[in-house]
């Protein structure tokens, strides 16, 4: 039998011990030379760091969005780049956090001064998304409405944001999200942004959180983005599967611009040229994992479901929402190597307790600026039953 493993119980503080005045209630995490001072107060969690190599205490930039106020917080760390962060007495879908100290976001974000960032943790994975590309006419419009018509709970759109004012009839959250010019400026430079352009003065992009928002609702979303954005979304941290729509030739191309009747001779020119540019740019690069020719339409579709899984007799109907959670006020957390082990009614783990959850966290996916998933959560009756279960597989 081997040894028993070790576990590290998370220091509340009501007080912290660095001559700093509490509000409510803090925890401090050390990683490293690091201390990561977590404070909740009326409006947010603010994070201070006492880095001791240099003595000092430093505010760091904070990105991603931020964790609503709480009635309390316990925090542990996962690994040498993130704290897990589970706030005490909110809603199942708001109770796990992590704050990112030192993984490749945090990292290509740091360009000057410390910077930390948050994500919301999640339970289970999701369906990557869908990035669907083309020139004009090709028929990716007419492929995606297929996969919404066969599928109608299983893909979803995100909201794309725009800097310019509404019109007559659109709905905020609905149509587009309307923002001020200076506030997507800013989240494009925090790194909130999959992609992004400027169209007739007017600011156009799919941010991070409008797919996430998807994903949430148990649905995959397609992005339907024109060469240069699939590059952008390519570059960022989401994990997408490509796809480039081919028209069979530049003539059949030209054939279904002209035969839509909708366009003058100048503007079916203009496609012309930027549907050439767009093929070279989609064919000869390494953005797109498939590219698919559509010559003819019912098989072309088929194609594209057996890319997405679509094809077999496993397919659901739909896909249930993630799960959360619920934490009361009253727990504690530890950790075993992989394992949080949230604890309630008591902050003696020795004690046997009814009320012992444990948090998988050895699959986590992607992360800020917003989801991390991949999170697993089971419950079993003592911390004794799970130190007797460890032990028998030592």
């Amino acid at each position: 039998m081997g040894e028993a493993p070790t576990f590290i119980v998370n220091d509340l503080h009501s007080e912290n011990g660095f001559g700093l005045k509490s509000k409510g209630c803090e925890t401090s995490t050390v990683i490293g030379d690091k201390t990561y001072l977590i404070g909740g107060t009326n409006e947010s969690l603010e994070i201070k760091i006492y880095d001791k190599s240099t003595g000092r205490w430093v505010i760091p930039t904070v990105l991603g969005i931020e964790p609503k106020s709480c009635k309390g917080h316990s925090a542990v760390p996962v690994n040498e780049d993130r704290i897990l962060v589970i706030k005490k007495g909110s809603t199942s879908d708001d109770c796990i956090w992590f704050l990112e100290v030192d993984t490749q976001y945090v990292r290509e974000q740091n360009k000057e001064g410390e910077v930390v960032a948050w994500s919301k943790g999640v339970i289970g994975n999701a369906e990557k998304p869908v990035v669907i590309s083309g020139p004009s006419g090709v028929g990716k419009g007419t492929l995606i409405s297929m996969l919404m018509k066969e599928f109608p709970s299983m893909f979803g759109f995100s909201v794309s944001h725009t800097t310019r004012a509404p019109r007559e009839m659109e709905k905020d959250g609905v149509h587009y999200h309307f923002t001020e010019r200076s506030v997507m400026e800013k989240e494009i430079k925090d790194g909130k942004f999959l992609e992004f352009a400027s169209v007739h003065g007017n600011l156009y992009g799919t941010s991070i959180e409008a797919v996430e928002m998807v994903a949430d609702a148990g649905k995959r979303c397609i992005l339907d983005i024109d060469v240069q954005g699939a590059r952008s979304v390519r570059a960022s941290s989401l994990e997408a599967i490509f796809i480039f729509i081919c028209p069979p030739s530049m003539q059949e191309l030209e054939d279904r611009l002209r035969a839509r009747g909708t366009e003058t001779e100048e503007q079916i020119l203009k496609r012309l040229r930027n549907a050439k540019e767009e093929i070279d740019q989609g064919t000869s690069s390494h953005i797109f994992d498939h590219i698919l020719y559509n010559d003819k339409l019912e098989e072309c579709y088929e194609i594209l479901k057996k890319l997405l899984g679509l094809d077999g007799s496993n397919v659901a109907d739909h896909q249930t929402s993630p799960k959360g959670i619920d934490l009361p006020l009253d727990h504690s957390v530890s950790k075993i190597d992989n394992k949080i082990l949230i604890n309630f009614g008591t902050s003696e783990l020795e004690k046997t307790s009814k009320n012992l959850i444990v948090l998988d966290v050895s699959s986590l996916k992607e992360g800020a600026p917003g989801r991390t998933r991949g999170l697993n959560v089971y419950t079993i009756d003592s911390f004794s039953d799970w130190l007797n279960g460890i032990n028998k597989l030592s």
